[in-house]
């Protein structure tokens, strides 16, 4: 069962954790744009029984968390937020590595954190489709001088993934948001601004995937990031045919068995 935890700013975020006895690591999944920790039951439920625990988590202004809907006033909020979840992870989970996980915007998120938290005792990362350059301009096409406040409609569900049953229920999924903030995308563009120059000293172990339809987020995005981090350990697999929720897709056990396969060879 999940519960309301404080974060930096006492903002309450809505933490679902679960590790299971005798684990040999835990990872903490960070979601994407619009969506929520629930739709990473089955992803969970495959790390659970690989003995990896996990600690999952809705943004502020998503899902069960608090704060305005999809709104940000600053990139850092996403980074800052998810750091209260890796310190809780560390701190609970003293004697096995904890790793961190992100798709999408919580692939922009992971892949930022890296760089602005260079020194945490993190075992890995590891990206799902992350914006870390917006090739697309999905993000920074959106016109400036809006009203932050000023909410933009979600037309993301065509395209997050190829079966027809996800698309379906990310339309209807009552905790999905429907609408997201000039706010959000304002900070998301400084964000990658900021990432520019600052993506050379992401030096942590990396795993980077990426869907070769991918709509959403551009292949591009990871091809920049994986030739541009500094990590020594890294390694980038593109899947032929998916789309952007790589992790829904009809080939998800792979692509999941991927991520479990390099987090364990890395304990």
């Amino acid at each position: 069962m999940g519960k309301l935890i404080s974060s930096f700013d006492n903002t309450k975020l809505y933490l679902n954790k679960e590790v299971p006895d005798n684990c040999k690591a835990v990872a903490v999944v960070v979601h994407g744009l619009c969506e929520h920790q629930g739709r990473y039951d089955y992803f969970a439920n495959l790390f659970h029984e690989a003995d990896i625990g996990t600690y999952r988590f809705d943004h502020r202004g998503h899902g069960r968390s608090e704060g305005e809907h999809t709104y940000y006033s600053d990139f850092n909020e996403l980074l800052d937020d998810t750091n209260v979840i890796v310190d809780m992870a560390i701190a609970e989970n003293p004697d096995i590595p904890v790793f961190l996980i992100g798709h999408s915007m919580g692939g922009f998120t992971v892949a930022l954190y890296g760089s602005k938290y260079p020194d945490k005792d993190i075992r890995g990362i590891v990206t799902s489709g992350a914006l870390t350059k917006d090739n697309k301009r999905l993000i920074l096409d959106v016109p400036k001088g809006m009203d932050p406040h000023d909410k933009l409609p979600n037309e993301l569900g065509s395209g997050v993934c190829s079966v027809p049953e996800v698309v379906d229920w990310y339309g209807k999924d009552p905790y999905n948001r429907k609408t997201f903030t000039a706010g959000l995308c304002y900070a998301i563009s400084d964000g990658l601004k900021w990432f520019t120059d600052k993506v050379k000293e992401f030096k942590y172990p990396v795993l980077m995937l990426h869907g070769e339809k991918d709509g959403i987020v551009s292949v591009q995005d990871t091809y920049d990031f994986f030739e541009e981090a500094a990590s020594t350990d890294k390694q980038m697999k593109i899947y032929g045919g998916l789309f952007h929720e790589i992790f829904n897709e009809y080939s998800k056990d792979e692509v999941i068995g991927d991520a479990i396969h390099w987090i364990l060879n890395r304990i």
